[in-house]
């Protein structure tokens, strides 16, 4: 029987090998709107990894429309830099597209050289904190002329086909919604006048592309936001799409940038927005693709056979593996280095205006630099510690062609990433473990668990150099009292080594403290399975499950010294992660201190004076520090060696990986 990954599909005269389409993603890659050689490379390795179809973007249709690190296409200037980006997908097996879009308000005046950002009505965005500028009849025309005159640009450059992003809460999703588009003229007021934008701009493009080049529109099935769009009006924009401009697919997104549903991190369940796709497609007569934490073979194969969608979107699952199609296609799918959604690397820089970078993958926006590096004759390798930052170093070594020997005190390979893996929601983490684990498996790296390095095994590896990834322990904070039996570590909780009893108090609202706290206010709640059964057989109505979902057995408050909690959390998911707090009744305390730990509880110092809060159980989260009790022993042996991870500076998985992987090519 067929994989139906791999059936063939058309999108209008074009004929894509397989199913997989890696959608347009914001690389920050590009340079003054031109194309650059890492651009080229990224996207080349990714069409050598075996993916159906690449968009590319977004790209710009006027100045307005993005930044100097959007790839541009509103100048003739721009096509002999997307021809080169053209050449290198299409000469490595893909079909090639690019997505064009203009931000609208989602554009900071920063960006504009101080120019206000347009909309259909001034209303200020809640993400950019900016009000923008109404626009006129006429200016509406002009950039409707803009994205036809983008598009002719795209064909001319050779690319297969042209995408255009009417959702996410860009400029055409702002004149579909009511919530943006407050205009008394014929682009606003009924869903007919708001759909009269996306539509007119669709028709311009078709009327300069001829009818035979195929056309897609990115869109959203439901734009999260209260008082916006739902699945019932998108699903007649689509339709009206189809029949009335001609569109030839869909590739179906969700949410605004400012919705409060979570979209892309860790916790949203694969493929969970697959239904959405389903909806559209049940009503339209062209390939419907579906978007959104598709990162595995399993759940894209399910979602097409049964019918939800005819291809799948998987944009992050390329960038942690380019080789995900390749591998899945030739019976390897075991090999297959999964997204874990923890936005680290991609969303988090683009907040810092970096460019894209993967956890799961160092080579990711460095693809050059890692095939060509400099060959070193080969030496004995000895690292030390088997966690994220051990393992990525042994695999670079080991590629460079270093003779690897791995060396974990416990017995497996993964060290903190389980740890990670532990609250609710974070389970992709283990995955990722397993992942780097087999890479691992299938080196040539040998690997030793259960076995402490010291300074006889030094003595009897006799190594040509060492890396050292022991990684980090647990503070133990000097607090009155932290010795007592009810006292008991955050790491300790979420690996099930400790219990806790009913009243619980964290102190230290890091990462890890928050992680603890949503650790804790899960135990007791219905899980997802059990949601259905009563959901389904009807035995409770929905606002029960709700609250019995969400209200655990626990009472947990967490304290924090700082003003804010999460400081050490990512942007992208730190949002997402309050909210579960808040869902969750977890009390946040902050600007307190922790000045006694007592039989009954904990005394603080707060805004509100100096309390005791009566606790059954106090754990500590206040931080980690590094272990590394072997660099004394190699630098009196003089043995050239590197340290990596947390074992040099406590920091994000994310540091964990890229130094490792840098330490395993230096040697």
């Amino acid at each position: 029987m067929k994989d139906p990954l791999f059936e063939p599909i058309r999108i209008n005269q074009l004929e894509v090998k397989n199913r997989i389409y890696l959608p347009a993603m914001h690389l920050a890659m590009a340079q003054n709107f031109q194309v650059t050689d890492q651009l080229v490379e990224f996207y080349a390795e990714r069409a050598r990894g075996g993916a159906g179809m690449i968009t590319v973007g977004y790209a710009t249709v006027d100045d307005l429309s993005g930044n100097t690190q959007n790839i541009g296409a509103h100048l003739d200037e721009f096509i002999p830099g997307l021809a080169r980006l053209a050449a290198a997908i299409n000469d490595n097996g893909a079909r090639s597209a690019v997505q064009l879009n203009h931000a609208g308000r989602y554009n900071f005046s920063f960006f504009l050289n101080g120019k206000q950002p347009v909309a259909p009505s001034p209303i200020a965005s809640r993400m950019t904190k900016e009000t923008p500028r109404e626009l006129s009849r006429d200016e509406i025309k002009d950039i409707i002329r803009y994205f036809a005159e983008a598009a002719l640009r795209v064909q001319k450059a050779g690319f297969h086909a042209v995408e255009v992003l009417s959702g996410t809460g860009y400029l055409i999703s702002e004149f579909l919604s009511p919530l943006t588009n407050k205009r008394q003229d014929e682009y606003g007021g009924s869903l007919e006048n708001r759909m009269r934008f996306g539509l007119e701009i669709m028709q311009a493009i078709r009327q300069k592309v001829g009818p035979a080049y195929p056309v897609i529109v990115r869109m959203n099935g439901n734009d999260f936001m209260p008082g916006g769009q739902g699945r019932l009006e998108l699903q007649q924009y689509a339709k009206a799409l189809v029949v009335q401009a001609g569109v030839d697919a869909l590739c179906i997104n969700v949410g605004w940038h400012e919705a409060r549903v979570p979209q892309i991190v860790t916790s949203v369940p694969r493929g969970v927005f697959a239904y959405l796709a389903r909806g559209i497609k049940e009503l339209v007569s062209v390939p419907v693709i579906a978007s959104h934490r598709i990162n595995d073979p399993a759940t894209a194969r399910e979602i097409i056979s049964d019918g939800m969608c005819d291809m799948v979107a998987m944009g992050r699952s390329l960038i942690a593996d380019p080789f995900l199609p390749e591998k899945t296609r030739s019976g390897r799918e075991d090999e297959i280095v999964h997204c874990i959604a923890c936005a680290q690397g991609c969303f988090d820089n683009l907040f810092k205006l970096k460019t894209v970078e993967c956890l799961c993958n160092p080579k990711a926006g460095r693809e050059k630099e890692a095939r060509t590096f400099k060959p070193e004759p080969s030496k004995k390798v000895l690292v030390i510690g088997g966690g994220a930052a051990g393992m990525s170093a042994a695999l670079s070594a080991a590629e460079r062609g270093h003779a690897v020997t791995l060396y974990e005190k416990s017995d497996r390979l993964g060290g903190q990433l389980y740890l990670a893996a532990a609250p609710p929601g974070r389970e992709e983490f283990a995955e990722l473990a397993r992942d780097l684990a087999k890479q691992v498996s299938l080196s040539n790296i040998t690997v030793r668990l259960r076995q402490q390095v010291d300074e006889a095994l030094i003595d009897a590896e006799k190594p040509a150099a060492v890396i050292i990834a022991t990684g980090a322990v647990p503070i133990a904070p000097p607090i009155p009292g932290s010795d007592q039996p009810h006292v008991v570590q955050a790491w300790d909780v979420l690996q099930n080594k400790a219990h806790v009893g009913k009243r619980v108090v964290i102190v230290g609202g890091g990462a890890v403290g928050v992680e603890t706290a949503l650790f804790l206010a899960e135990k007791g709640t219905l899980s997802g399975e059990a949601v259905k059964f009563l959901l389904v057989n009807r035995a409770e109505d929905p606002e029960t499950l709700y609250q019995l979902a969400t209200r655990g057995t626990k009472e947990v408050i967490l304290i924090e010294m700082l003003e804010a909690i999460g400081k050490d959390i990512g942007r992208s998911t730190k949002w997402a992660m309050f909210q579960d707090m808040d869902r969750c009744n977890i009390t946040r305390l902050t600007a307190t201190k922790a000045l006694e730990i007592t039989p009954g509880g904990i005394k603080i110092e707060g805004p509100q004076g100096v309390e005791e809060i009566q606790a059954d159980t106090v754990v500590l989260a206040v931080g980690s520090k590094s272990y590394n009790p072997l660099v004394e022993i190699v630098q009196k042996k003089g043995l050239p060696h590197l340290i990596a991870g947390d074992a040099q500076r406590v920091a994000q998985a994310i540091d964990a990986v890229h130094q490792g992987f840098k330490a395993g090519r230096e040697i």
